[in-house]
């Protein structure tokens, strides 16, 4: 899978999960009806967090300046706001090409080629790791629950 259709698939995902979580939000303060609200909301805060580390990965593979990452990681917390995010890097070719540090590509140089290098020339490995890591930040932020205080 490229750079590009990973992370339009992810702010994709992310706009659709923002929506649901409205709805179920709609409907617990609209419709009094709460059971919507904990399913759209764990599953929007899982793509959340995927989107972000996501972006991080794509921000360094394409060399994206600073400003641009820091948009693209922005764009999570503004409802919808993905969608037009990769629109606009697409647009101006920020998205082109594939793993720089793939097998067979680049040569790492920093801590951050060698983290790339070591997740896509060992991928099935690196996706276990990182599904256990999003799970395990997925659960503690579970435990600690709600942003807001109940009651």
């Amino acid at each position: 899978m490229s750079p590009r259709k990973l992370f339009r698939s992810l702010a994709l995902a992310e706009a659709v999960t923002w929506t649901l979580l409205l709805i179920g939000m709609f409907a617990k303060y609209v419709l009094d009806f709460e059971a919507l609200t904990p399913i759209f909301g764990g599953l929007h805060g899982f793509v959340f967090l995927a989107y972000g580390v996501v972006t991080l990965f794509v921000w360094a593979n394409q060399k994206w300046p600073a400003r641009t990452g820091i948009l693209g990681l922005a764009t999570t917390v503004i409802p919808w706001a993905t969608i037009p995010f990769e629109k606009s890097v697409d647009r101006r070719g920020l998205l082109k090409g594939g793993w720089r540090m793939a097998p067979g590509g680049d040569e790492p140089t920093n801590a951050v080629d060698r983290v790339s290098a070591l997740v896509l020339r060992r991928p099935i490995v690196a996706g276990i790791v990182a599904l256990v890591a999003v799970a395990v930040v997925f659960s503690v932020l579970l435990y600690l629950g709600p942003p807001v205080p109940q009651g």
